[in-house]
């Protein structure tokens, strides 16, 4: 940057202290110092660089050389207060730039918790998403990442996805942040290749960790409502013991409308599965067998393996659940109430919330 984009006044006082320096041959004294700082800073909030700063004192210096600084030691001693001045320069340009970073780390944060939590009015986010890279007019998706620590934005796992996300896309008004420990993308709806991205590498970063996806909506409330299906579809597959790497709201919106009315689940839970209470051990062992038999598509030599059982005991259990409830698991008519509410029993935790009761 050519000397004349800086203001002169930053030197004010330059010329002088030096020929003071070499005058007395003392150093830098605290106030001259402080002057330097403060000057740094006001460079670095005025938008200037640094280099274009020092390189404005080095020529005011070799043109106001004072004649007093012609001997050798005299011409030591300026230059050893030109050094001081510099540093204290950097000094106070690297204390401008470290609170403007504060700042932005501080305003970014604000804008995030605002963002995925609804607390702001509309026109106040999307004036604010701008300066992160995010146009809330369009679609957005979010991707909602957990492993087995808790994340912040400055953790190197965070920093590991990030990098890689920008190293693979570049800037496609994509935002990588943190919340409650988790990581978070948020990216246009059309791009859904940038969260399936993000979720292979946050299964790297975190050792095996999990990533719901959730669905595109519009606008800022679009951007909380995919956050919270997101989120709710990690609670779910904990629920559900649901082992997938990547879960998909998209694919899972059967489990929500099964809750939706959560007495009548828990009725139908009640009445299909109650009999099994009156197993030798408890509904338990019966439960899971009729959870591994639905999963293994109703195989029943697979369901044994799964449950490292003969298919001989695997036949006994399924009709010992026959004789207690009245309907069999083999059967097209019975199968669906005794799936659903297997199903419910996973959602609602049953047995063990009937027994708290």
């Amino acid at each position: 940057m050519p000397r004349w984009e800086i203001p002169e006044e930053f030197l004010d006082g330059y010329a002088d202290m030096l020929t003071e320096v070499a005058r007395t041959g003392r150093r830098l004294n605290r106030e001259e110092l402080k002057a330097r700082r403060v000057v740094g800073e006001q460079a670095a909030e005025a938008g200037h660089s640094l280099r274009a700063l020092i390189s404005q004192h080095l020529a005011a210096t070799r043109e106001s050389w004072p004649p007093a600084a012609s001997a050798q030691d005299s011409a030591d001693r300026v230059l050893a207060a030109v050094e001081q001045a510099v540093d204290a320069l950097a000094e106070g340009y690297e204390r401008a730039q470290h609170l403007a970073v504060r700042q932005e780390e501080g305003s970014r944060r604000e804008f995030i918790d605002d963002l995925l939590h609804g607390r702001s009015d509309l026109g106040s986010l999307v004036e604010r998403a701008e300066r992160f890279g995010l146009r809330l007019s369009l679609a957005h998706a979010v991707a909602v990442a957990e492993g087995p620590d808790s994340y912040h934005e400055a953790d190197p796992v965070a920093r590991r996805v990030e990098a890689a996300l920008h190293g693979r896309f570049g800037d496609r008004s994509i935002l990588l942040t943190t919340k409650d420990g988790r990581l978070i993308c948020i990216a246009p709806g059309d791009q859904g290749d940038v969260l399936t991205y993000f979720a292979k590498q946050a299964h790297d970063a975190t050792d095996g960790g999990r990533t719901a996806i959730g669905r595109a909506h519009p606008g800022a409330g679009g951007v909380v409502q995919s956050y919270e299906e997101a989120v709710g579809v990690l609670d779910l597959a904990d629920r559900m013991h649901l082992d997938d790497p990547v879960l998909r709201v998209a694919e899972l919106l059967v489990y929500p409308v099964l809750t939706r009315d959560r007495q009548a689940m828990a009725d139908l839970v009640s009445s299909a599965l109650g009999p099994l209470r009156q197993a030798r051990g408890g509904p338990g062992p019966l439960l899971e067998t009729l959870n591994a038999y639905f999963d293994s598509g109703c195989v029943a030599a697979e369901t044994a393996r799964r449950l490292n059982l003969s298919v001989r005991a695997l036949t006994y259990r399924l009709d010992r659940i026959r004789q207690l409830t009245g309907s069999d698991p083999s059967d097209p008519l019975h199968r669906y109430t005794l799936q659903t509410a297997v199903i419910g029993a996973r959602l609602l935790d049953w047995p063990t919330w009937e027994e708290a009761i």
